[in-house]
């Protein structure tokens, strides 16, 4: 088994770079399992929705999905993976007193992440911490204040 980094990952995606995305696409074919760490998703996600690329969410939903569906590709918490795409694809807009927010699947992931990791140690889940508005309505997130 092998493991991508960001700029791997990004490069299979973007299909932006001729020589670069030859050899990842090589390597994607040679390669029976590849690893996608969860801070690589998260960096992905991020650099996709950032102002160079503006990915829409509908077309960041698909592009995990995608991945998702991707025989060859393993990830580090697939269950919490799944869970937080859910949460991202259901997502309503909350209004804050900064404008309208909406959660990010990096945010939904962090989230589903810990419930996961908390359950699998066998400890009782108790809550994930957070100031984002939109990120405390997803079940389990509080808000530090509370």
């Amino acid at each position: 088994m092998i493991a991508i980094d960001t700029n791997v990952l990004l490069r299979r995606l973007l299909d932006d770079d001729v020589i670069q995305c030859a050899k990842v696409r090589r390597l994607f074919q040679k390669s029976e399992k590849i690893l996608i760490p969860d801070v690589v998703l998260v960096e992905t996600i991020w650099t996709l929705k950032g102002d160079r690329y503006a990915v829409p969410r509908e077309v960041i939903s698909d592009i995990i999905h995608g991945l998702l569906a991707e025989p060859n590709i393993v990830f580090e918490s697939e269950q919490a993976i799944w869970a937080a795409l859910n949460e991202f694809k259901n997502a309503e807009p909350i209004k804050t007193k900064n404008g309208t927010r909406i959660l990010d699947f990096p945010d939904a992931l962090i989230i589903n992440k810990a419930k996961y990791l908390i359950y699998q140690w066998g400890e009782p889940y108790e809550g994930t911490y957070t100031f984002d508005q939109a990120a405390q309505h997803v079940n389990g997130a509080k808000n530090p204040s509370d």
